[in-house]
């Protein structure tokens, strides 16, 4: 019988998966909104979220930032601010809003602190690894932010003036911040994970944050150096990225990345099936800005329906995430999981 884990690294290789990947993803909101009710979603589903057991759920637990109206200072000294609750909080404090700060800024280290709590031990989590390959099951292992960590240290419009000044100061916040990444993908890379995770969101509705230009001068070598240390491990190099990102999908490619994670909403299927397909494995990240939260349970499979029509091969390259946010109806979650039990197997 294929294991999880042979199924998964099938599908990135291109080597013939006897079925696609589905994730739903819950945030915290939608555990709290809907609670015992979406518990029992998820225990219907056992395929898409495993073995969940009745009372298992701490419905009102919120990680740092998550809590409304909560303030933290994560471990670079960057104040968070959460207005709503259950999702996210923004950036609001930056502490290195004014250069003069740069000379004394001092990184947390990263393989003690990670953005906002401590490591576990590397010794416990070697053995996590070994454990994890030896029941079949993938291993995945978190890098940090490049992009977003340089506009939460300097904030979003000084880093956007920074661009378009060549601020002399801007290429050593960058190779700071690499530096930070770089010596934690070498200790993740080290210990043999089948996959090593990073993100940024890159892209608005419509369009990059910074020109093509402005990307490949001041950005694409950070991400090549860091995606060539996971690539060079034997892991795979999965990179989230919401926004419209159809100008560097190209190098995001050629850069090492083997896992691509875009939003299905701000890129377009079609985009997506023409530029990625066949050449790159896709975490599909259906179409949650308008489907799931405003469309019917119908109009929901039908989305995953046209997704694998039109991505899915027997060769693989197609994984299905699906975010649920406290705006997705209930009987939107259920149809989603039905629809991706009902097309999940590679025909």
């Amino acid at each position: 019988m294929m294991t999880d884990r042979e199924n998964f690294l099938r599908t990135v290789e291109f080597r013939g998966p006897r079925w696609i990947t589905c994730t739903v993803g819950l945030s915290p909101g939608t555990w709290q909104k809907y609670r015992e009710d979406l518990e029992a979603v998820a225990i219907r589903h056992p395929l898409i979220f495993g073995d969940i057991r009745k009372g298992s759920i701490d419905f009102d637990a919120m990680p740092p930032t998550y809590g409304k109206g909560e303030k933290f200072t994560d471990n670079w000294g960057v104040l968070w601010e959460n207005a709503h609750g259950g999702i996210e909080g923004i950036p609001v404090g930056h502490p290195l809003a004014d250069w003069d700060k740069l000379d004394t800024f001092t990184p947390p280290d990263p393989l003690v602190k990670a953005e906002r709590a401590d490591r576990p031990d590397w010794e416990s989590t070697a053995q996590r690894i070994h454990s994890a390959k030896q029941h079949g099951r993938i291993f995945w292992a978190g890098g940090e932010r490049f992009f977003e960590r340089l506009h939460f240290l300097r904030g979003y419009e000084n880093l956007m003036i920074d661009f378009a000044m060549d601020d002399p100061h801007l290429s050593r916040l960058i190779d700071m911040v690499i530096q930070h990444n770089t010596t934690l993908l070498e200790k993740w890379a080290s210990l043999k994970p089948d996959v090593i995770w990073m993100g940024d969101d890159l892209g608005t509705q419509s369009a990059l944050m910074v020109s093509p230009a402005m990307w490949r001068k001041y950005l694409l070598p950070g991400y090549q150096k860091l995606f060539k240390i996971v690539r060079d491990s034997g892991a795979h190099c999965y990179f989230h990225c919401d926004g419209n990102i159809l100008e560097i999908i190209d190098d995001l490619i050629d850069a090492g990345v083997t896992i691509l994670n875009p939003q299905v909403g701000a890129n377009g299927l079609d985009n997506l099936v023409k530029m990625c397909k066949g050449r790159v494995c896709v975490n599909l990240d259906l179409d949650r800005q308008n489907i799931l939260p405003f469309g019917s349970p119908q109009e929901v499979r039908d989305h995953v329906r046209e997704v694998v029509e039109k991505f899915g091969s027997p060769s693989g390259g197609l994984m299905i995430f699906g975010e649920c946010q406290p705006n997705v109806p209930l009987a939107n979650i259920e149809a989603l999981c039905q629809a991706m039990e009902q097309f999940q197997l590679v025909s």
